[in-house]
């Protein structure tokens, strides 16, 4: 399981520093709010996230499990650890922005496959899978409709730095992503056996 959790926050962070940061095409939820965050105060990914990720767990406690807060934690000490890696290095991939199509494209791939991996085992990348799932549980919406709400609520903020033409193409990233992690976490699963008295 710790492998796993490891290569996929190895392959988030990586498509995050090499594509999103070098692009400045930006992803919601925790993770556009660290790059918002890194761009107008110059606080570092790997410290910021953290922070946001345990402001999102503590405010989804009540609805979670405990077991799913410990392999979050994990989750975000790897993060974390791997955002502060890869920026020792200059960027690894060629630099995209005159092409943010497949900027947006590549990176949804990079986040996708990456937090798929992560949510798969039980846990989260970062707190904003939290506080959709807290969201979701509170209103009753859909959790995709959850992740709707955090994601444009964080690409509207990130206007102030990204312009228009550029958010539009951070919404086919959200997107992309989304779908990927749905299908990485539900790759040839078995369906969990119905109990009696459901």
């Amino acid at each position: 399981m710790l492998l796993w959790i490891a290569v996929g926050a190895a392959i988030c962070t990586f498509g995050i520093h090499n594509i999103h940061s070098q692009t400045g095409i930006t992803e919601g939820g925790v993770i556009g709010m660290t790059l918002f965050a890194n761009k107008w105060f110059h606080i570092p990914k790997g410290l910021v996230t953290p922070i946001l990720d345990l402001s999102c767990y503590l405010l989804a406690f009540r609805f979670l499990g405990g077991k799913f807060i410990r392999i979050s934690m994990i989750s975000t000490l790897f993060v974390s650890l791997f955002y502060d890696l890869w920026e020792q290095f200059p960027y690894m991939l060629p630099d995209l922005s005159d092409y943010p199509l497949a900027a947006a494209l590549l990176g949804g791939v990079f986040v996708g496959i990456g937090v798929g991996l992560i949510v798969r085992q039980g846990g989260s990348s970062g707190g904003d899978d939290a506080l959709a799932l807290s969201i979701s549980r509170g209103t009753g919406w859909r959790l995709s409709r959850a992740y709707l709400f955090t994601d444009l609520v964080v690409l509207g903020l990130s206007l102030s730095y990204i312009p228009v033409i550029r958010i539009a193409f951070s919404v086919v990233t959200v997107m992309l992503s989304s779908l990927l992690i749905d299908f990485v976490q539900n790759f040839r699963r078995q369906p969990e056996p119905e109990t009696a008295g459901e």
